[in-house]
């Protein structure tokens, strides 16, 4: 513990010096989400697939805290120094809900989301190596794809904090959450609440509101990969002034500039280390995955370049759609919310199906 405890400070330490205490502290709290979810359990993906195969909602109920603890902090936050923080406010559309239901469907296939698949790398599953390089090149392709998407079909950002101001958008907020729970409750069989997991959703709270006081706005994940591909594209010789969302003023400043000064992409490294870290431990103390058949592998193949490119198109993945959106008094978390558990019951189903097949032992 401690020689990772060094580890991980001479590496923040470096990056300050290099880059600035700021980028160091993003990392950071990068390497603090993803130790402390791989240590808890704590996720989205997982969750979902246990409420609706186990009737344990244990983990969702987890989430909705945690959301809600981050909402009751942000959104003022946001509200009084509009030119030093923005939210994660994304509009809503009809290729938005189709994405976000994708993206819920695919994520229950290889078991993972955006924040999910960056952890299971960082802790060395084998299925979530394949999926993240895949993921990142898929959500390259959504940027593409994206400007298409909003001339096709009519995009609306509503934002609880201009309809109803600050303190009916936290109650608004609250109260949705709490509804939610109340459906989960009904939903559950067995204990609501588990002391783990409601300790690890404070903690994620209180480091979701430490980055919005960082970066000036909440933690997101699909930006950084996306971006990771771009620059590599770029560096091929791909002109990528002929994408109009890499022409955008803001988007090609990030594309000029180091990914170490990059928000999403340090926190999204730190994710991966801190899992790793987490995991250390258990190195070949257990199989990365149960053996399969060739032919999933491109099952996941296919289902890790969909995450990306739906992820892109649904404007975020649970975290920064879902999460971070919800959070922020976006509208969009909420439909993002319903499409994505719809698309993971249909998921949840087909992945047990697959594997099924592909393997003796169901997973």
């Amino acid at each position: 513990m401690i020689f990772r405890i060094l580890l991980a400070a001479s590496i923040l330490l470096t990056l300050a010096v290099a880059v600035g205490v700021r980028f160091s502290l993003l990392l950071g709290i990068g390497l603090l989400i993803g130790y402390s979810l791989e240590r808890s359990g704590l996720g989205f993906a997982g969750p979902w697939r246990r409420l609706i195969l186990k009737r344990n909602g244990q983990g969702v109920i987890a989430q909705l805290l945690a959301i809600g603890l981050t909402a009751i902090i942000i959104q003022p936050i946001i509200a009084y120094a509009p030119g030093s923080f923005i939210g994660a406010i994304a509009p809503i559309s009809i290729s938005m809900i189709i994405a976000a239901c994708v993206f819920g469907f695919c994520m229950q296939i290889i078991l993972g989301c955006g924040s999910g698949t960056l952890i299971n790398a960082g802790s060395g599953n084998l299925i979530a190596i394949i999926a993240l390089p895949l993921f990142c090149v898929g959500s390259f392709f959504g940027t593409l794809l994206i400007p298409l998407a909003v001339k096709s079909t009519p995009h609306v950002a509503i934002s609880l904090t201009e309809l109803l101001g600050v303190e009916g958008s936290v109650v608004g907020t609250v109260l949705g959450l709490v509804c939610v729970g109340f459906i989960v409750s009904k939903l559950t069989q067995g204990t609501l609440w588990n002391k783990r997991l409601v300790f690890a959703a404070i903690v994620l709270a209180a480091l979701a509101v430490t980055h919005v006081l960082v970066a000036g706005q909440p933690w997101g994940v699909v930006y950084g990969l996306g971006l990771w591909v771009a620059k590599a594209a770029q560096g091929l010789g791909w002109n990528l002034e002929t994408a109009e969302f890499w022409i955008n003023p803001v988007n090609a400043l990030v594309l000029q500039s180091s990914i170490l000064t990059d928000t999403t992409s340090l926190t999204n490294l730190g994710l991966v280390g801190g899992a790793a870290i987490a995991a250390w431990r258990d190195a070949g103390q257990k199989p990365l995955v149960t053996p399969l058949k060739l032919w999933i592998y491109g099952v996941v193949i296919i289902a890790s370049v969909l995450l990306g490119i739906s992820s892109r198109l649904a404007f975020g993945c649970n975290v920064g759609a879902l999460f971070s959106g919800i959070a922020s008094g976006s509208v969009h978390g909420w439909v993002w919310l319903i499409a994505g558990f719809c698309g993971s019951i249909a998921g949840v189903r087909v992945r047990d199906i697959l594997w099924q097949k592909a393997s003796a032992v169901q997973t």
